[in-house]
């Protein structure tokens, strides 16, 4: 059985998104070692894994003879629909004290449950777009929230990915449609009044901005020819990326409030620059498998978590900064 101090990177090893493959780079462009790769799919609830909690805190994985003291733990690409399995481990991580952005399962659950993100949103200050939640609606009852939204929404499943199961919604017919597929699901879901977010040549547009504690890492422009569709890049819209001094200071500083307005200290931030900046959400797990996602995004994170983890007490890394 293995049994070392090592970085481990804990992601679903069903994802085929290719976040995991990234932070495994950046860990060794770091470090000059590759991390420990571990499923998390052991550690959700009814898994085989075990956090051992003491003075060193040991991951064990009886089914793949792994016996590991992490002096950092960086998990990623957990898919929304099973975060809540995982947050009893969240919770034990927590406690352990090895040093993790991923162990607040209530600051997940503000991002994941678009219902939470609302309130939060709406606590904090933070703009949107005017939602409103349904849960198991009648007709009489979802058609009396289109109309108080001017007949011009959005509507989403309360836990999403990727763009799935999102909708533009301007007449009955539409909205009919919109829910009976949630019906069929069982999902909760929203209605949001549409941002009119469109630029110069009518194409729908959005930003993503990827925040780091204060820092912004990355800013993309989603663009969507299709205004009918998401402006997400799984759903074909086409993203490009810009400089972070290119979007103005306050939609900046406004993808930072919005982050830790739900709990994190990292996360992708949804946004749009009209009417003065809205926000539409906080993604916890942005792709990492991007043009200069390693370099801006994946690097600064791992380096995140080996300070947090020399601060802690001593590390083998000798120096927290990329080996060329």
């Amino acid at each position: 059985m293995r049994n070392t101090s090592d970085i481990v990177v804990m992601t679903d090893h069903s994802s085929t998104e290719g976040s995991s493959a990234q932070l495994a780079r950046a860990v060794e462009l770091v470090t000059g070692a590759a991390p420990l790769m571990v499923d998390a799919r052991h550690f959700y609830d009814g898994g085989t894994g075990v956090l051992r909690l003491g003075v060193r805190p040991t991951l064990v994985v009886p089914s793949e003879n792994v016996e590991v003291r992490p002096c950092a733990l960086v998990i990623y690409e957990i898919p929304p629909g099973d975060r809540h399995r995982f947050t009893r481990f969240q919770a034990a991580v927590a406690r352990s004290g090895i040093p993790c952005l991923g162990a607040d399962a209530q600051a997940w659950r503000n991002a994941t449950d678009k219902r939470c993100t609302v309130d939060r949103f709406r606590t904090e200050g933070i703009p949107q777009e005017e939602s409103l939640i349904l849960n198991r609606p009648t007709w009489h009852t979802a058609l009396t929230a289109f109309d108080r939204l001017g007949r011009d929404v959005w509507t989403r499943p309360a836990i999403g990915f990727g763009g799935r199961d999102v909708c533009h919604v301007t007449t009955e017919a539409q909205l009919h449609a919109a829910l009976e597929l949630y019906q069929k699901s069982g999902s909760s879901w929203l209605l949001t009044r549409d941002a009119g977010n469109f630029d110069e040549h009518g194409r729908r547009h959005q930003y993503r901005v990827v925040v780091l504690g204060e820092r912004v890492l990355r800013v993309c422009e989603h663009v969507q020819h299709n205004p009918e569709a998401p402006c997400n890049e799984a759903q074909g819209a086409v993203s490009t990326v810009l400089a972070p001094d290119a979007l103005p200071q306050h939609l900046l500083e406004l993808a930072i409030r919005a982050t830790a307005s739900v709990g994190l200290s990292f996360g992708g931030v949804d946004l749009v620059p009209e009417r003065g900046g809205a926000v539409f959400e906080v993604n916890v797990h942005p792709v990492l498998d991007v043009p200069q996602g390693l370099e801006t995004v994946s690097v600064p994170f791992v380096l995140t978590h080996l300070t947090d983890a020399a601060a802690h007490g001593p590390t083998r890394y000798e120096s927290l900064r990329p080996h060329r």
